[in-house]
């Protein structure tokens, strides 16, 4: 039935679940399912593909939850998530142009600076703050950045997709993480759609693993708009800074 050994797959069908309930409140479900991918035997590309596929289900989840509940109004939102999905996409794309090594020394500076900043930064709530760019800028310039990275990386897209809500488009904290899963959506659609045709997709697993994403997610998002900041901050804090430590060890060990 699966491309492994039915133990390994439970492992990752957990790992799933894991990764869908933090991701849906603070990002970087990925710090889970893609070294537990890796654990299990999937090579680079195999972890990478799969993790597109169960993670698109578990970001979709996420983005329902919060729309359904008012956080996000989805045909408002339906340019800007055309822009994050062709963003993830071209990033997909030219994925073996983009020096990793380099990025994996960049980005831990750069997702400690997003912790400090929700760690330190006073007064960030559910409210709404300062807009300092329009909507239309931001979806032409942070949006697609951020999307592309996404595409052909991925660690700490939804800790700068948050950043990006709260400092650029003045969105609280609540309402930054449900458009963060409308966008982190998107992007996964567009770097999906450039991963299917590859081959490396393990089907069965990665279905399975959906599954538990979309559960996992759901009850994330849930929690997290009963609670609002007071979850997603720390929440946030705690993946950013996971994902740098990981990144530096991978820096570190190679």
């Amino acid at each position: 039935m699966f491309e492994i050994a039915t133990h390994l797959a439970l492992f990752l069908i957990l790992a799933a679940f894991l990764a869908g309930f933090v991701d849906s409140i603070a990002g970087g479900g990925g710090l889970i399912s893609v070294p537990a991918l890796l654990l299990a035997g999937a090579s680079p590309i195999e972890a990478l593909a799969t993790n597109k596929l169960q993670g698109t289900f578990g970001a979709a989840t996420a983005t329902v939850t919060y729309a359904r509940a008012g956080h996000v109004r989805l045909r408002e939102q339906l340019g800007m998530a055309v822009i994050s999905a062709i963003g993830g996409g071209l990033g997909a794309l030219v994925a073996h142009l983009i020096p990793v090594g380099v990025l994996r020394v960049v980005m831990p500076v750069v997702l400690v600076a997003v912790a400090l900043f929700f760690a330190l930064k006073p007064g960030l709530s559910d409210a709404d703050r300062v807009q300092r760019m329009r909507p239309a800028v931001f979806a032409v310039t942070a949006v697609p950045l951020i999307a592309a990275y996404d595409g052909f990386f991925g660690p700490g897209t939804g800790s700068f997709f948050m950043l990006a809500f709260v400092m650029l488009a003045g969105f609280g904290v609540l309402k930054a993480t449900a458009h963060t899963k409308l966008l982190n959506f998107a992007s996964n659609i567009g770097s999906l759609a450039v991963f299917i045709p590859s081959g490396a997709m393990w089907w069965a697993v990665g279905l399975c693993m959906a599954a538990s994403q979309v559960l996992g997610a759901s009850i994330g998002a849930r929690l997290a708009m009963r609670v609002g900041a007071r979850l997603i901050k720390p929440l946030l804090v705690v993946t950013s800074t996971a994902m740098a430590g990981r990144l530096l060890w991978q820096v570190w060990m190679g």
